[in-house]
């Protein structure tokens, strides 16, 4: 790739979460989320999974989200990093209990609305376009306490009030938006995916889905508020994607892996499309699942999303018998070990072909323009004796990934944009760790929350500085 395969006008950047980043939990006016409640350790993955109950903080837990790597205190350095980079898009989320701190408030928060722009007129500073992303894996706590978080349809007049709240407070300094971040993980980590706590006579499965139906209907409202308050801005839903492969041409393991992929891509059918699926009928009927609707919602749902935004860390692969001794533990999405791939440390498969398969799945799927927004390689990195980082396998990871969206793009594909995840290190969602690392910038922070937070530079900066001046020309 000597010439650049990458239109002009491609976004290149960087991606971060609030609830990873900033830090400052109670600061500001803010109120506790569903993450502020997900502690380090053995019981994260209970709670995540909304198995074990977290409705008020404890003494003898470990949060990482409280102090994170303190982007609230430090955006205006992290931001000139990144425009150090070149980038050309920051994509970031707001703190829904930032704006508002119960979540059913009829007024938003100052002080919070304050600070958000105030980050978003320093990336304008710099010529940086902030991708947006109005609810990452945040919910308020108050919501999940006194209204059961999205399985109660409410849910939807509280979101549209924050997300036109948002619209208009930041109109003119943001003209990219996502709705909910990698929306299908509901299904897979209810908690930190959708606020959902379970009682032990609940079908999780109704519960699961009657929550998705009212996020799908709140996304849809979101998305013609954004186009009434500025015909400008541009609203995407996003996908946690990677396609299932079938562990053998055996055609009941096809069909199991046509399933799992449908599993996934059903929030996306509806955001892109504007109607449930035709399989959703026989999916439904199956788990026993009856959705409770009002009329207009499927009037609501034709609200279509402007692009179809998605992370991509790995492919998986299904059987229709998913054997557990050969299961990849690492993500909350289940997967059979591919043994024709190499993994990362945390067992994630290294698959960057089955990033250009995605693509061209999801572009044949919904014939509208497609935008990376989280790709990256979760590590172990250490400073040397110079204070260098040599993160020579970041790198790799990266510049394959970038070749594979290259050859997506010159597959006819139109892609927006490309933001890497963590391109300052941060908070592991999968694992609540500091030292699965994912960034451009090192971050003094162990996984017990010590360290100065001081920023370095890694190998990987100057790379990603060339990569981006060239236009992804330049990989080497």
């Amino acid at each position: 790739m000597s010439v650049s395969q990458f239109p002009d006008g491609f976004l290149w950047g960087g991606a971060l979460a609030a609830n990873q980043a900033e830090g400052a939990y109670l600061e500001g006016g803010k109120g506790l989320t569903t993450v502020d409640m997900i502690p380090h350790g053995s019981h994260r993955m209970a709670v995540k999974l909304g198995l074990e109950p977290r409705f008020t903080l404890r003494d003898d837990e470990f949060y990482p989200s409280h102090d994170a790597i303190d982007f609230y205190h430090r955006y205006k350095e992290d931001i000139a990093l990144m425009a150090e980079m070149g980038f050309t898009v920051f994509r970031t989320s707001i703190a829904w209990s930032r704006i508002y701190p119960q979540g059913d408030e009829l007024t938003p928060n100052a002080e919070g609305i304050a600070f958000y722009r105030d980050v978003f007129n320093e990336c304008k500073k710099y010529g940086i376009e902030p991708l947006v992303t109005l609810c990452h894996f945040d919910v308020p706590m108050h919501l999940v306490r006194e209204h059961g978080s999205w399985r109660n349809r409410k849910m939807i007049e509280f979101f549209t009030r924050y997300a036109r709240t948002c619209f208009e407070a930041f109109d003119g300094l943001v003209k990219y938006w996502l709705t909910f971040n990698e929306i299908n993980i509901l299904l897979h980590s209810p908690f930190s995916g959708a606020g959902l706590v379970f009682d032990e006579q609940d079908n999780k499965e109704q519960v699961k889905y009657q929550a998705a139906h009212h996020e799908l209907v709140a996304s849809a409202l979101a998305t013609k508020i954004a186009h009434e308050v500025n015909p400008a801005n541009q609203v995407g839903c996003m996908l946690a994607g990677g396609n299932f492969y079938p562990w053998s041409c055996k055609p009941e393991d096809v069909w199991a892996a046509l399933e799992k992929d449908r599993e996934n891509l059903f929030f996306i059918d509806v955001q892109a499309r504007g109607a449930y699926p035709s399989y959703a009928a026989r999916l439904f009927r199956e788990k026993g699942i009856s959705i409770v609707s009002e009329p207009g919602d499927s009037e609501i749902l034709k609200n279509t999303v402007d692009f179809v935004s998605f992370s991509y860390y790995a492919s998986r692969c299904a059987s229709a018998d998913m054997n557990e001794g050969n299961s990849s533990a690492a993500n909350v999405v289940k997967s059979l070990k591919n043994p024709y791939i190499q993994a990362s440390e945390w067992g994630w498969g290294i698959d960057p072909l089955g990033l250009r398969i995605t693509m061209n799945m999801m572009y044949d799927r919904y014939q509208k323009p497609l935008f990376l927004v989280e790709n990256g390689l979760g590590a172990k990195d250490t400073v040397n004796d110079q204070g260098e980082i040599e993160d020579d396998y970041r790198i790799s990871y990266l510049r394959e990934h970038i070749k594979a969206m290259g050859e997506a793009i010159a597959d006819g594909i139109p892609v927006m944009g490309y933001t890497t995840w963590g391109c300052i290190d941060l908070v592991s969602a999968s694992t609540g760790e500091m030292s699965k690392r994912y960034g451009f910038v090192y971050v003094d922070r162990d996984d017990s929350g010590a360290g100065t937070l001081a920023r370095t530079r890694k190998k990987s900066f100057y790379w990603y500085t060339k990569v981006i001046s060239s236009n992804g020309a330049d990989l080497d």
